[in-house]
């Protein structure tokens, strides 16, 4: 019986990248081949990669150069690059890397096994289409691998709503939606295998519009559904747009035991003009009115967001108001970047905002929303909270795991098992993590 031949995937960026790799690797299994944690020893890599950040490709460029070594030691090396990059250079990284030997979009992975077997045979592949077919029904995962307590599932990808500043329209294609049954046998497949809580993943995962039984369903339908999933005791969502924001979705966050109450929902900034220019199709005033319809429904909802400070043509009166947003809303987390350049998006041809005003501002916002995440973290100290513990700690007898608003929270002396579902109650609260103890 021959050796299985050895898988290294290096995965960028979003937790969708995350839930595609898996995938990948999944299908991949089918033919042959084990994941290994190392480059050295694969017989193919993949780079499955982001378009999100700046300077993107040249760093995916930089991590090929790495591998030139490798490949002339093993000419039988197979290396491929996926992703949000793949898309969007298609040929051009064959033609600048000659050691890739295939190149795959974000909707073409379910072709993987056929494209491993020409880049096996000597072909240089490069699928880059957006096909009709339903990638994910065609990616079959290998039987029943035991899995962790947490894991993510796409229902939808795509965006539809071209943001000034973004490339995921392009990189990955129109708003489409899983049908309900097919995320339902997902989830129970993945209950099956361990799985307790389950992140729901979409580019604009509250535009879902999956077809049901009786008509195409809202996110808030198929969370009601996955609801009814024995052994799934948690749903969580990512990432949502505020003009999706459906009243029944904010229902569900008062009335649904398994939706756990953490949202994150961006707004990128707090100027109307900026908003506009962004094309974002929200007003500061009506994101407010929003999240203040949301506590209504959940009052100890943690809100997390993103901020992009710098856009072209931001003034300082455009970041104050950014300031002010934040301070009204009050953010238990949140993710801030200077704002970059993205090729073919009208905001890369607008006039730019000097990099050290835009660098000033994105220290004063980031340290507000560090004071705000602090303060949300210290107000959980003495409150009992739901725990999935997902690992052991570094020390013996700690284990650490996720509570009800998504914080890290470690727990010594402590006899829970990975999977566990436990109540904790919260003794101290750290830099980035809480700690606690088990409540007997």
């Amino acid at each position: 019986m021959s050796a299985p031949k050895k898988l290294y995937i290096k995965t960028y960026g979003c937790q969708m990248n995350v839930y595609d790799s898996e995938r990948m690797a999944e299908t991949l299994g089918g033919q042959g081949y084990v994941e290994t944690k190392t480059p050295d020893d694969a017989d193919m890599i993949l780079l499955n990669t982001c378009h999100i950040r700046e300077k993107a490709a040249e760093k995916v460029y930089s991590e090929l150069g790495r591998f030139k070594g490798l490949k002339a030691e093993k000419p039988d090396l197979k290396i491929g690059v996926a992703g949000c990059v793949a898309q969007a250079e298609g040929e051009e990284i064959m033609r600048r890397q000659p050691l890739v030997d295939l190149v795959v979009g974000p909707q073409s992975y379910h072709r993987l096994p056929e494209m491993e077997a020409k880049a096996g045979a000597g072909e240089k592949v490069l699928d880059t289409d957006f096909p009709e077919e339903d990638k994910f029904e065609k990616l079959k995962r290998r039987a029943k691998a035991k899995r962790g307590p947490t894991a993510f599932l796409t229902v939808q990808e795509g965006c539809d709503k071209f943001c000034a500043f973004c490339v995921v329209p392009y990189t990955r294609g129109a708003e489409v939606s899983r049908p309900a049954d097919r995320i339902l046998r997902e989830a129970e497949d993945l209950v099956e295998r361990g799985v307790r809580e389950i992140t729901l993943l979409g580019q604009n995962v509250n535009a879902y519009h999956g077809a049901g039984p009786n008509g195409d369903m809202t996110l808030a339908q198929l969370i009601w559904e996955l609801d009814k999933v024995d052994g799934l005791e948690r749903i969580r969502f990512t990432t949502s747009h505020p003009n999706d924001m459906m009243d029944d979705l904010i229902e569900a966050h008062g009335t649904c035991a398994k939706l756990m109450p953490y949202l994150h929902l961006p707004v990128q900034a707090g100027s109307d003009k900026i908003l506009k220019r962004m094309n974002r199709s929200h007003t500061a005033e009506s994101y407010i009115r929003l999240i203040e319809r949301i506590r209504a429904a959940r009052p100890d909802i943690l809100i997390s967001g993103d901020f992009i400070v710098g856009f072209p043509e931001e003034t300082e009166e455009d970041f104050q108001a950014t300031l002010d947003l934040v301070e009204e809303v009050k953010y238990g987390t949140a993710y801030s970047f200077k704002y970059s350049t993205r090729p073919g998006t009208p905001a890369a041809e607008r006039a730019q905002v000097d990099p050290k005003e835009a660098d000033d501002r994105l220290q004063r916002l980031q340290a507000l929303l560090t004071r705000q995440q602090r303060e949300v973290q210290d107000s959980m100290v003495g409150r009992e909270l739901g725990v999935l513990f997902e690992k052991k700690g570094r020390f013996p007898g700690q284990m650490v795991g996720k509570s009800d608003y998504l914080h890290a929270v470690h727990v010594a002396d402590c006899d829970a098992e990975i999977g566990d579902l436990r109540r904790v109650r919260i003794v101290s609260s750290g830099a980035n993590s809480l700690a606690g103890e088990l409540i007997t």
